[in-house]
Parts: C-alpha cells; sequence; structure tokens
C-alpha cells in the first residue's frame, strides 16, 4: 500500500504510546481513524486533539480481550466509514515475575489482552477485508521479546512469541490466496510507553504475584529505565509505514538487538543453551 488518504485505519491501544503515534500518523496522511481503548479519558483527549488537527475520528471504548467488542468494533467502522484498509492489533501489557512468581490473573490477564487481543482482530477483521478484495494491511504489534530470550516477563514473552508466529502463518495464508491483504509484525526493542504502568488497566479481582525475587525487581527497574531512554513512538509510526510501503512482514526498528536475535537463532541450530544477557 502506497496511497493512504481517504482511507480507513482502525487502532487498538490507540489512546496512548505507540498506538497514539501511529493515529497521529494516520491523521498526517488524510486517513479516517477508529480509535479503540480501553481508557475512556485518554480515548477521548486523543480524538479531540486528532480532530483539532482535521482528522475524522470514531472513538470507541474497547476491549480487545472480549470477542463481542471486536465485533462491535469492527460493526462500528464499516457503519462510519464503509471499508477498513489498515488494522493495527496493538495493545498490550506487560506483568513481571519469574515463571513461578507470576499469578495465573497474571496469565490470564496478559494473554487475553496481548495474544487473545490479536487473535481477536485477526479473526473479526481479515474476513472483512478479503472481502472488500482492496489494498489492505493487518500491522500486529509484537516485540523483540518475540524474537530473543526474555526472563522474568514470562506472560509478555510467550505473548509475543505467539503474535510473530501468529502473523507469518497468516502472511503465508493469505498469500497462498491470492488475497490482497498483506501482514507486517512489528517488533520493538525499548520504547517511550507505559508498558510498565500496565496495571492502571488490570481488571479487578485479578491479582498479582504476592512478592517480586530480586531478579525480577531488577528487571523491573531496567524496563523503567529503558522504557524512559526509549525510542520516541512518533519514529516508531514513521518505520511502520515506512514497512507498509515496502509491504514488509518483519518490521524491526532497533538495529541493535539484530545480533542477540542472530545470536538466540544460532544457538538453537546449533543446539546450544541459552545464556542470560545484560
Amino acid at each position: 500500500m502506497k496511497e493512504f488518504e481517504g482511507k480507513t485505519a482502525v487502532i487498538t491501544g490507540g489512546a496512548s504510546g505507540i498506538g497514539r503515534a501511529i493515529a497521529e500518523r494516520c491523521a498526517k496522511e488524510g486517513m479516517n481513524i477508529v480509535l479503540a481503548d480501553i481508557e475512556e479519558k485518554a480515548l477521548t483527549d486523543t480524538k479531540k486533539e486528532l480532530e483539532t488537527k482535521g482528522a475524522s475520528v470514531y472513538a470507541i471504548k474497547t476491549d480487545v480481550s472480549r470477542i463481542n467488542e471486536l465485533e462491535t468494533l469492527a460493526d462500528r467502522t464499516i457503519e462510519n466509514f464503509g471499508q477498513v484498509h489498515l488494522l493495527f492489533n496493538n495493545a498490550g501489557v506487560g506483568a513481571p515475575g519469574a515463571i513461578w512468581e507470576c499469578s495465573l490473573d497474571d496469565w490470564k490477564w496478559v494473554l487475553d489482552v496481548n495474544l487473545w487481543g490479536v487473535i481477536h482482530g485477526v479473526h473479526v477483521f481479515t474476513p472483512l477485508m478479503i472481502k472488500q478484495n482492496t489494498e489492505c494491511h493487518i500491522v500486529n504489534t509484537a516485540s523483540t521479546a518475540g524474537l530473543d530470550y526474555n526472563s522474568y516477563m514470562g506472560p509478555y514473552g510467550v505473548s509475543k512469541f505467539g503474535i510473530v508466529t501468529l502473523s507469518e502463518s497468516l502472511y503465508l495464508e493469505l498469500k497462498d490466496i491470492g488475497s490482497k491483504v498483506n501482514v507486517s509484525v512489528l517488533c520493538p526493542g525499548f520504547v517511550k510507553t507505559r508498558l510498565d504502568d500496565s496495571d492502571r488497566n488490570r481488571p479487578i479481582g485479578y491479582t498479582t504475584a504476592d512478592a517480586l525475587s530480586k531478579g525480577a525487581l531488577e528487571k523491573l527497574e531496567l524496563l523503567n529505565n529503558s522504557l524512559d531512554a526509549g525510542m520516541s513512538p512518533t519514529l516508531v509510526a514513521d518505520i511502520v509505514f515506512d514497512a507498509i510501503k515496502e509491504e514488509k512482514l518483519y518490521i524491526l526498528t532497533h538495529k541493535d538487538w539484530i545480533p542477540e536475535i542472530e545470536k538466540r537463532m544460532k544457538n538453537i541450530i546449533n543446539e546450544r543453551n541459552p545464556v542470560q544477557s545484560g
């Protein structure tokens, strides 16, 4: 896809971080924007800001872990704009802790949002896009944590590995049927987002780990510091749009992570055990 003006983009997790930056880029491209997020105030504020820039925006509170809410999102998109051309399955959360420390609620919440949120988005929107028979693109937000070793963030890593393989399968299957729908999987490193404050959206009644080990606390501190110093979401959005134009499946925003990813691949091929990286 080379031209975006007048087309429609749907963005989950669209009221903050990477999602919001993508929405701002969509506005610059003259696109219709459907914003989906679970945070109502942030959703309202983002909608107003985009509209002051002249964008046509429809915002709807959406919990991506619930299939019926994705179905409603699709219905409202078609009602308001007729078609959908870009789908950004972007909503995500994280919960730190060693595998045995994470509560089952941690696992359920992170997988429901990160992985099932993408599954729901693909399940609902892909048939609509195929039926349109127009040039479309799906971008699923994973992470370098879906390509490399990932300690003390087990649920997050599992969800992101799942998104990568889901995207690869979807890409091949759409090519197999000759569809005009393309696919990318976004695998950023550290980006200046509020991932470390994911608990602001934790469902009521979902307990977290009682206590974190030293290793988990150190990882959480590293995450906080790395996010604060991370790449700007605006730059990530620019890289994403370049990748859409080039029809890239893999979007690696942080080239400095490539040696670590390569090391992991070589360890697998040579049957070597992993070593914790710094």
